[in-house]
């Protein structure tokens, strides 16, 4: 739960430095969508490797590395003089973050029992929630009384300090499988036995479950990564410059102020809410129905979006938080999906692949909304989204189809 929040912290803490990368080093959207896609891409590209040696190593040590590679990264970042050291920084940051999730959600997949595994899944997802909600806050709050490579530095020294606790910590990594130590397959050490393995995991269930994660992905990063730009733009549409009388014309915290970027955090708060909910339902019911009710309802906020948050406060503030606790609600259902498609065996190797697809090919979504918001409007960019969520949410009906109305 640490390390989950650790991860989001850095990774949702990145929009908010691109508002003020955009203003220092004088780069399109476009061209910072595309920087900001090589950390984000190296995320998702990673958690493929980062399966096969969880399977392999266990899942202690990969996310003690995770910790330590993060750490690492963001003090490198804090020392980046262009756009092209900090796209190298967020580079690092990727590689070292793209192992956490196959390490741990393989680490409750195997070491929570059947029954309470969706409450774990909840609580892990709730925390990640927290750092994505309080870790960009905390950055906001930095932001306002120093620099943004001090803000950096401060950063990196919990994962430096959680990762000395990971080496420490005690726990089985396997409790829920000793029934099934037996028959469990022998890590993967070989291209054949890659191979082997790969076509074990890609039964047609979890292929199609690769695919929906992939648009969900799609989807993901596409909207957090510009959100507090367009939030921006809808805020001073309905309130000017009203924020920074707050603060009074001549105070040096009005410089630094961004009401957006509070907004943004509190709609990601909202999501703690969404994830506990989502987990519960996996005890519930089959997670694949619950996966077809977020994704409808994601469909729609994309297309009302831009009309609610162009109406007037009260709307953009309702559409943002039925975004924010949907989009987050989602996320413990898919990985109790991902799970139910997947052998015990290949736990991380499954979680690899899906990861792959969620943050490895859904990093294109910075790109896809930085080039529609550069070439386009907000609508063009929802209508995208849209569609992402409405081709994940046609193979998710597939699997509940298949699975038996």
């Amino acid at each position: 739960m640490a390390a989950h929040g650790l991860v989001h912290t850095y990774e949702l803490s990145i929009p908010i430095l691109m508002t003020i990368w955009l203003l220092e080093f004088s780069v399109t959207a476009a061209v910072l969508g595309a920087v900001v896609t090589v950390g984000y891409g190296l995320f998702g590209v990673g958690a493929l490797p980062g399966g096969i040696l969880v399977d392999r190593y266990g899942s202690r040590r990969l996310i003690v590395s995770c910790l330590a590679g993060m750490g690492l990264s963001f003090l490198l970042l804090s020392v980046s003089p262009t756009v092209v050291t900090i796209a190298l920084a967020l580079g690092v940051w990727g590689i070292a973050a793209s192992v956490y999730h196959p390490a741990g959600l393989a680490l409750i997949s195997n070491g929570v029992q059947d029954d309470v595994r969706g409450t774990a899944f909840a609580y892990h997802g709730m925390a990640g929630n927290a750092g994505i909600a309080f870790g960009p806050l905390a950055t906001a709050l930095l932001l306002l009384v120093v620099d943004w490579r001090l803000v950096a530095v401060a950063l990196a020294i919990p994962a430096l300090v959680a990762a000395v606790v990971g080496v420490l910590a005690s726990f089985d990594e396997t409790a829920a499988l000793e029934a099934e130590a037996a028959t469990q397959d022998e890590p993967i050490r070989s291209l054949t036995a890659f191979l082997g393995g790969s076509r074990r995991v890609f039964t047609v269930g979890f292929t199609i479950v690769f695919v929906l994660v992939m648009f969900n992905g799609l989807y993901y990063r596409g909207i957090l990564t510009f959100l507090p730009e367009m939030l921006d733009e809808f805020l001073t549409t309905h309130l000017g410059a009203i924020e920074l009388g707050f603060f009074g014309p001549d105070s040096p915290v009005a410089d630094e102020f961004d009401l957006a970027q509070y907004v943004y955090v509190g709609l990601l708060t909202v999501g703690i809410g969404g994830q506990y909910l989502g987990g519960k339902l996996t005890d519930r019911l089959p997670p694949e129905r619950g996966v077809v009710a977020c994704l409808s309802a994601l469909v729609v906020i994309a297309l009302v979006y831009t009309p609610a948050a162009e109406a007037g406060l009260a709307p953009l503030g309702a559409i943002s938080v039925a975004l924010g606790f949907v989009l987050f609600a989602l996320q413990p259902l898919t990985q109790a999906t991902i799970a139910k498609y997947s052998p015990p065996d290949s736990r991380g190797l499954s979680f690899g692949y899906t990861y792959l697809g969620i943050f490895g090919v859904g990093s294109l979504g910075a790109t896809i909304v930085g080039g529609a918001l550069t070439y386009g409007t907000t609508v063009t960019v929802f209508l995208i989204l849209a569609g992402f969520a409405t081709i994940a949410c046609t193979l998710a009906i597939v699997l509940v189809a298949r699975d038996g109305f």
